[in-house]
């Protein structure tokens, strides 16, 4: 899918840079061409010399070069690539990314460039968490900007949390996705996915059986076709899709907040199964087993994140898809949950404990549309997600 592609890798200053050296070298296995950038802060934590030998090609790093801008300006190299992948991505270049700002090669080329660009951020996780860093990139995706990561994980500072670059091949699958020709190219695409944790207290909380499996495999078939993926999951036992963009939640309300902050989106796909109540007041402190009888456990409900964005009056996504999990009475439940909720489609299932539907590889879906209920055949859940990509791609061209 790389061979014959042209790579514009941009490399920033941060712990991170050394993970692209790997990312070249994996890059080159399948083909493609690295041209690389560094700033002047990158080549504190990797060489000109080791990214040149990698990449079998010249390094750039300083914008008024004259030798270079007789061979190659910077507008040129700026649009000669086939994607530009900014890896890792500091605060500081995604700051200058969303403002325009345009001081130094690595910076200037990203402003000059008419050719798609993804990014892999990586920094602090208060730095990733801070306001102007969601603000800023919030305006890059809204920009058409690809972002792969960040992952959760231990700092190089000694800090956890989100922040961590993605691993190389996470980044080649992104890349290979955003170089697809596939349908979905140029849509961005929401998926929720996995259960809900709320907390009772410390040590105990409220789930469901969902792994997650279903939800990941739609995100995977959507990134197959091309899709710009924002995945958000709850703590689900099934592996991370890679190539997309991971955002990992633990309660209904976390997940709630997470979805609305991923709009826009061309279409959302609400595969979670998202708890329907919570705690009104979780403890902070373990509940005792005493002599006094059953604690009373007081219940509030969580928010309805299906019908919260399928009832948006502005910024609903064109395509809301929603999941219905039954035990009976599955089609007349489902279609009045449509109903109810405002969403375009419903994914219904019988999660029966007797079906090994939940938890298992197989499902068997009906999909409650406009058009009726069409039942689809007992197939794998990556059969599943498949087909349902593919009608995504369909109602969306």
């Amino acid at each position: 899918m790389l061979a014959n592609k042209r790579i514009l890798l941009i490399i920033g200053g941060g712990i991170a840079a050394f993970k692209s050296l790997d990312l070249i070298r994996r890059l080159r296995e399948r083909g493609a061409a690295v041209t690389p950038v560094l700033t002047r802060a990158a080549t504190e934590f990797v060489t000109p010399l080791s990214v040149s030998a990698l990449a079998g090609e010249k390094v750039y790093s300083a914008l008024f070069d004259l030798t270079d801008e007789a061979e190659m300006g910077h507008i040129q190299l700026s649009r000669v690539a086939d994607l530009v992948v900014v890896a890792p991505a500091t605060a500081d270049l995604m700051a200058k990314m969303a403002q325009g700002h345009a001081d130094d090669l690595a910076s200037t080329l990203l402003l000059a460039t008419d050719t798609p660009v993804l990014i892999a951020p990586a920094m602090n996780v208060r730095m990733w968490e801070h306001p102007a860093t969601q603000r800023n990139l919030a305006t890059l995706r809204g920009d058409g900007v690809r972002v792969c990561g960040p992952n959760d994980g231990d700092m190089a500072c000694g800090e956890f949390g989100p922040g961590r670059m993605s691993e190389p091949l996470e980044i080649v699958a992104a890349i290979e996705a955003a170089l697809s020709d596939g349908p979905l190219t140029g849509k961005r695409i929401l998926v929720t996915s996995g259960p809900t944790h709320e907390p009772i207290d410390p040590v105990r909380y409220i789930a469901n059986r969902s792994s997650g499996a279903q939800g990941t495999a739609i995100a995977e078939a959507l990134r197959d076709l091309g899709a710009d993926v924002v995945f958000v999951t709850g703590p689900a036992a099934v592996a991370r899709p890679a190539g997309v963009t991971v955002v990992e939640v633990e309660t209904a309300q976390q997940m709630h907040d997470a979805v609305f902050a991923a709009l826009p989106a061309d279409a959302a796909v609400f595969a979670a199964a998202v708890a329907d109540w919570r705690m009104a007041q979780a403890q902070n402190s373990k509940i005792k087993k005493t002599a006094g009888g059953l604690p009373v456990l007081q219940f509030a409900e969580n928010p309805d994140i299906l019908a919260a964005v399928a009832q948006l009056e502005d910024g609903r996504p064109p395509l809301v898809v929603g999941f219905a999990a039954e035990t009976d009475d599955v089609e007349a439940n489902a279609t009045a949950k449509r109903a109810r909720k405002s969403c375009d489609w419903i994914v219904a299932n019988d999660v029966s404990p007797e079906t090994g539907i939940m938890g298992g590889a197989e499902n068997a879906v009906t999909l409650i549309s406009d058009s009726g209920a069409e039942v689809w055949p007992r197939m794998g859940k990556d059969a599943v997600a498949a087909e349902l990509a593919r009608r995504i791609a369909q109602t969306l061209s």
